[in-house]
């Protein structure tokens, strides 16, 4: 029986000038492709390196790995903040999507933060921006009674903003949210509670089913675009594994944070997994998005 010997070892078995010829023309156009493909993907991955503000991969601590402002993870104390070291509420954890990662046993009053000074770029004119990160859970099995916000960004006062991701805190199974509360009087005249304001009058993208599970690691990534811009049509979008999940759109975003009080605040009331907690300076396109979710090795390849 004549079986084709694979296409790179038939040159030892020709005998033919023109068999070597085929052969070495055949390789010249695949290492061709090899380099057009491989060339087409260093622009795409160049566009979120330049974007990247901040990258806290949690392989060996809780500070940032990479940031264009503090790296230092801190936690309020009393009325200062201090360094975050691991504690009961705040573990170190071996079994990270990309090396170690973040590990909160329980829910607890630990909220991890870091400063959104030259990270996060808020300004009160026109303010895009991109943050991702990676959890593992299993919501309806693992939280607690409450809302549990895995990820905030927040300023010096809620009633002038608010940014979170959100698992809500009575329905079962848990709804998953992103939402953007700008000033108050923007989107709750009334001074209602939060669950008291039906779900379509609320300023977020809000999801019934979502694929998170302790058995496997999600992909979180959210956008801002144009907060605080009159003249443009502020938006935030929410992605799931790099999928477009849903969008906050026809809103004024306007917000009245201190630039310097901005933060970024992980694990309020969350149990459960983050790893590789990246920020991007403008709202990553849906393809950009989906190449961060599939970056081989997580954003620290965008660091080498």
């Amino acid at each position: 029986m004549n079986v084709p010997l694979p296409l790179i070892w038939q040159p030892l078995f020709w005998n033919k000038p023109t068999d070597c010829k085929r052969w070495f023309a055949a390789m010249k156009t695949f290492a061709l492709l090899f380099c057009l493909a491989a060339s087409a993907s260093m622009p795409a991955q160049e566009s979120l390196r330049s974007a990247l503000t901040f990258h806290a991969s949690f392989d060996s601590g809780l500070d940032a790995d990479f940031s264009l402002g503090d790296k230092a993870c801190q936690v309020k104390k009393g009325g200062a903040l201090v360094s975050c070291l691991p504690n009961d509420e705040v573990k170190l954890d071996a079994g990270g999507r990309f090396g170690g990662c973040v590990f909160y046993p329980k829910k607890g009053v630990t909220r991890p933060q870091f400063s959104g000074v030259d990270v996060l770029g808020y300004n009160d004119r026109d303010w895009s921006a991109t943050v991702s990160v990676w959890l593992r859970l299993t919501p309806d099995e693992d939280l607690e009674p409450g809302y549990c916000d895995p990820v905030q960004i927040v300023g010096d006062d809620g009633k002038k903003g608010f940014i979170f991701l959100e698992w809500s805190k009575n329905e079962t199974p848990r709804f998953f949210r992103y939402a953007i509360r700008p000033l108050v009087g923007i989107w709750n005249p009334g001074n209602l509670q939060w669950d008291e304001i039906p779900f379509e009058k609320r300023p977020m993208v809000q999801l019934s089913k979502a694929p998170f599970s302790r058995d496997a690691w999600t992909h979180v990534a959210f956008t801002l675009s144009h907060v605080n811009n009159s003249q443009r049509k502020p938006s935030g979008t929410l992605y799931i594994n790099g999928s477009r999940k849903g969008s906050i759109e026809g809103w004024d975003l306007r917000f009245g944070w201190k630039p310097e009080s901005v933060a970024l605040v992980l694990g309020a009331s969350f149990v459960g997994r983050q790893d590789d907690l990246a920020v991007f300076n403008r709202a990553l396109s849906d393809a950009e998005v989906n190449q961060l979710y599939n970056l081989e090795g997580g954003v620290g390849v965008l660091r080498k």
